[in-house]
């Protein structure tokens, strides 16, 4: 029988898929979250350039997708059994062409860092570095969890590493300060990390123990990021929002773990930990409102396109 060639749409959906594309547009959000954070601390002394938080936003985009590419590139042999139907295994996209566009997109989220400064580009650097570690050698294991828990975190700081060396000054002289950004990175750290174990076994049925961790880590999560709102004294027009995104994010995940705690089956998972990926963004948005309605408003935009285009484009 003859092998049909995968069409040009075919392809393009393909690489859509390699690179989550609903995911991409949850990276920005943590980027906001980030230059917002330090901007409400008073760590920066004059407005934070509009297009160096631009940059930074395609920044942690391209190291996105740089992770899923390399992640789909080195699971090639796992998926053709448990997940025949992606881009690699389905033979839509090549394996060698997986790997070069997690290379290519890796490397030039870290050259678009280095032209906003010396502090962006060490924390795009290191991000990258913990990408490559979890995607070649630590994923499925403990340590796996924790690296893309840091790998999330990390995405926070390189948003807040626009005050470049002001942030270890702060945080050597005003701690409250400068910590600000780091309590809201470590939050999203442990609800990722939370996140990442669920999804481990998605594929062939969930752990009641790891849905319930998630469920903890949420609201150990926004209530960290509640705290953070009130520390920074916003409006309270702000604060209402961030409280408000923050409601949805519980309630999201809420709904979608109990679905999935009920009947753990990876047609009930898979969707929790998806609900759990793209509601990330929802934390993140409410962190932002730290800084003011506008930056709540920036980050909480680009739920938009991640939730379309998740209709439509597998996120895990």
């Amino acid at each position: 029988m003859a092998t049909v060639s995968p069409t040009v749409r075919d392809r393009l959906a393909g690489y859509a898929e390699l690179v989550r594309v609903p995911n991409l547009f949850t990276a920005p959000p943590d980027i906001v979250a980030g230059a917002a954070l330090v901007t409400a601390a008073g760590i920066v002394s004059s407005p934070v350039p509009s297009g160096d938080i631009a940059v930074l936003a395609v920044t942690s985009m391209l190291l996105y997708a740089g992770g899923t590419s390399l992640n789909d590139w080195a699971d090639a042999a796992v998926d053709a059994e448990e997940r025949p139907w992606r881009p690699v295994p389905s033979g839509v996209v090549p394996r060698r062409a997986a790997l070069g566009v997690g290379l290519a997109a890796l490397g030039g989220g870290v050259a678009l860092a280095v032209t906003v400064g010396p502090a962006p580009a060490a924390v795009a650097g290191l991000l990258s570095t913990v990408v490559v570690g979890y995607d070649a050698l630590l994923k499925g294991t403990s340590a796996g969890f924790l690296a893309m828990g840091a790998a999330r975190g990390l995405n926070v700081l390189l948003g807040a590493s626009v005050a470049g060396g002001e942030v270890l000054t702060a945080l050597d002289g005003h701690v409250a300060d400068g910590a600000l950004s780091l309590v809201v990175a470590t939050a999203v750290f442990g609800y990722i990390a939370a996140v990442t174990a669920m999804a481990d076994d998605e594929a062939t049925g969930g752990s009641r123990r790891r849905i319930l961790a998630v469920g903890a880590a949420s609201v150990l999560a926004a209530v960290v990021t509640a705290g953070a709102i009130f520390a920074a004294r916003p409006s309270a027009l702000a604060v209402v929002v961030g409280l408000l995104s923050l409601g949805a994010f519980l309630a999201r995940n809420w709904l979608a773990l109990r679905r999935a705690y009920t009947d753990p089956v990876p047609e009930r998972v898979v969707p929790a930990v998806g609900t759990c990926v793209v509601g990330e963004s929802l934390l993140v948005g409410g962190a932002a409102a730290a800084g003011g309605l506008g930056w709540a408003i920036t980050a909480l935009s680009f739920l938009v396109p991640a939730t379309v285009l998740s209709k439509r484009f597998d996120v895990s």
